[in-house]
């Protein structure tokens, strides 16, 4: 009989999100008029002049080896538009380009931390943070902000969560799944204590481009040299760019991390694609109209969105300030009984919601936020309306 996998990995939950994409997706297949809020990317293609350098990269013989930290021109580019985009000065040899954001975020939590570290996550959060701490043998350490406070953690929760074996702060502003973005001084607070006990900070700015209501976004790695020090910067190209299926993300750290991160990828994954790293390159120095004008259609639906499900008996949510997702409040359902069955909690009503009314949300549980439908609105305004028509049927006729 052949020996078990390992406990770490036989304890890795699927990703929920792309389980519901997956499952919208047969149905899509089967001829099923299904609309999907599930996905976590942009429905705007990649721009031309992107996919252009793609091109001519590979015409250009640009299909080889890179260095495991990323090409030399990627990792230039990417400290130019840091400066621009969030006043964070880098060397390239602090930046690591890595297979996607999601990656990047691996690495750093690989290298950072020890079996039995603990990792503090201001939650909600991206489900697959607690997971990939779980995969490094770190533990993560959940602090909670409440729907009544934003969903925003305060330096006083955060010191509270805070012991001999934490090792690392995870932040994602603007928040994937709630849309919030911390305040400068909000994050100063944050990287006061994060300071005061010298623990790593993660600073998931993936979103940085996709802020609304003319705030000014803020990273945290800003906000003071020590903080800086201490920071982990992950971004990419996915999200700013509609550039997800390029894989191409990076982080900025000091030289120390840096160095390990580039080892430990030499030794796993190695460097992104090459063509794909060029054709990055184009999209962090080229033309930026692309960014500002998917920004804004992506303001306008959020608009939309919040406003008219805000106007649906039962349900309601609070006005994200960034990234592409509503947060849908279903708790009112729980323990009542909808088309003959009782709903239990978010899962039931996203699995009673896509079988009878054919469209696709993520349970947000998996999120920490219980009672939560999590709403993507990178889709067209037609699409919205039309989820929320079905919405507003699903629960009427109930």
């Amino acid at each position: 009989m052949v020996k078990p996998i390992s406990k770490i990995a036989a304890a890795i939950a699927p990703s929920a999100t792309l389980a519901i994409s997956a499952k919208a997706k047969q149905m899509k297949a089967e001829g099923i008029d299904v609309v999907n809020f599930g996905v976590g990317e942009p429905d705007f293609a990649t721009p031309e002049n992107v996919k252009e350098a793609g091109i001519q990269a590979i015409r250009d013989n640009k299909t080889k080896y890179t260095p495991a930290a990323g090409v030399l021109e990627l990792r230039k580019a990417i400290c130019k538009r840091m400066k621009e985009d969030l006043d964070l000065d880098y060397e390239p040899s602090q930046v690591v380009v890595a297979s996607g954001a999601k990656h990047s975020v691996y690495l750093a939590l690989m290298v950072c931390c020890d079996p039995g570290d603990e990792v503090v996550v201001a939650a909600p959060y991206w489900l697959s943070y607690a997971e990939m701490i779980r995969m490094a043998g770190a533990v993560p350490v959940e602090v909670r902000a409440q729907a009544s406070a934003n969903f925003k953690i305060t330096a006083e929760q955060l010191e509270a969560a805070i012991t001999d074996k934490t090792k690392m702060f995870m932040l994602n502003s603007p928040s994937n799944p709630t849309g919030m973005v911390y305040t400068r001084e909000e994050l100063e607070a944050l990287a006061a204590v994060c300071e005061k006990h010298g623990i790593y900070v993660l600073a998931d700015d993936i979103y940085c481009n996709l802020v609304y209501d003319g705030i000014e976004y803020t990273s945290i790695a800003s906000v003071s040299p020590a903080m800086k020090e201490q920071c982990i910067v992950v971004n990419g190209v996915s999200k700013s760019y509609a550039m997800t299926g390029w894989r191409v993300g990076y982080t900025l750290s000091n030289t120390t991390v840096a160095k390990a991160m580039a080892s430990y990828a030499s030794h796993s994954t190695g460097a992104p694609a090459t063509m794909a790293q060029w054709a990055a390159i184009e999209a962090l120095e080229g033309d930026q109209s692309s960014v500002e004008a998917m920004r804004q259609q992506f303001e306008e639906r959020r608009n939309h969105l919040v406003e008219r499900m805000n106007q649906i008996e039962g349900v309601s949510c609070i006005k994200p300030q960034g990234a592409f997702y509503v947060m849908m409040d279903m708790s009112g359902f729980v323990g009542k009984t909808m088309y003959g069955h009782v709903i239990q909690d978010d899962a039931d009503f996203a699995a009673l919601f896509l079988e009878k009314a054919l469209v696709a949300t993520v349970p947000c549980a998996a999120f920490a936020a219980p009672n939560y439908l999590r709403w993507s609105y990178a889709t067209s305004m037609e699409n919205i309306d039309k989820g929320l028509d079905r919405l507003e049927k699903f629960i009427a006729e109930a």
